[in-house]
């Protein structure tokens, strides 16, 4: 058998995905499926809400008591403490694509950073990866004079806004022109005195239907607008890139790694 994954948010959308994929990869063995409480899957199989029949595990509001080589967490932020807490206290290498999380909980992964590998990324999908490290670089490219507005589709279910991938491509832009972040940060404008102000990035959500994500980031100049962007069809693309990242994470020594380790994007 493979490494031994413990999946949290099992009976999510995500989670059952995670279930199905890992099973069906022959790389890993589910030796855990954990979800909160009153969720009204909990005790049954994971692989029976996963749709691929039984594979002997139950969702538990507990983790497991025995030892994991690596989780996966897509879950909700009010879960992500107690992830990392089991990581950090059974050796477990830690794949955390849960978006929405608040400063403390960051400084709290990379605390567990210092015991357990773990990759925090806010997109798991290979190509959002590469735009993330490409997007940076557009922007020196075309330089100052190039207005930069984000757009980021997704689902009438997403609670957060605007999304994690949405405020990382906004970083690396930031990080690449010398701007605060999230200081020139725009969420959006309304008002009659809505102009847009030089070195600002605006950030524009979109919630509707079924949109699996698609984010766009526009660089727009007197007479001519470059687009670059990403569009994920299925969530199986996200993942599939999680469970690469776990594949390749676990046995790894403590430290925090990224997507672009995974994929040696330098």
């Amino acid at each position: 058998m493979g490494s031994k994954l413990v999946v949290v948010g099992a009976g999510g959308r995500m989670g059952r995905r995670i279930v199905a994929l890992a099973v069906e990869s022959g790389e890993f063995e589910i030796a855990g499926a954990v979800e909160i409480g009153g969720h009204p899957d909990i005790g049954k199989d994971a692989g029976v809400t996963a749709g691929i029949g039984a594979v002997g595990v139950k969702l538990t509001e507990a983790y497991p008591a025995g030892a994991a080589d690596v989780v996966i967490d897509f879950s909700l932020p009010e879960g992500v403490d107690a992830t990392v807490d089991y990581c950090a206290a059974n050796h477990a290498a830690l794949v955390l694509g849960t978006t929405g999380l608040a400063d403390e909980q960051r400084a709290g992964i990379e605390a567990a950073a210092k015991k357990v590998p773990v990759i925090y990324g806010t997109n798991m999908s290979v190509g959002m990866n590469v735009l993330f490290n490409v997007v940076g670089k557009v922007a020196s490219m075309l330089g100052e004079e190039y207005d930069i507005e984000i757009v980021e589709q997704h689902h009438r279910f997403k609670k957060d806004a605007p999304s994690g991938s949405a405020l990382t491509l906004a970083e690396r832009i930031c990080e690449a022109t010398g701007r605060d972040f999230p200081g020139c940060i725009v969420d959006g404008r309304s008002g009659k005195e809505a102009e847009r102000k030089k070195g600002e990035i605006g950030v524009h959500a979109v919630r509707a239907g079924d949109i699996t994500g698609v984010h766009s980031v526009m660089f727009g100049a007197l007479g001519e607008t470059v687009t670059v962007g990403h569009t994920a069809t299925s969530r199986d693309t996200f993942v599939r890139g999680a469970l690469r990242a776990a594949k390749w994470l676990a046995g790894k020594e403590a430290g925090l790694y990224s997507m672009s380790d995974v994929l040696s994007i330098s």
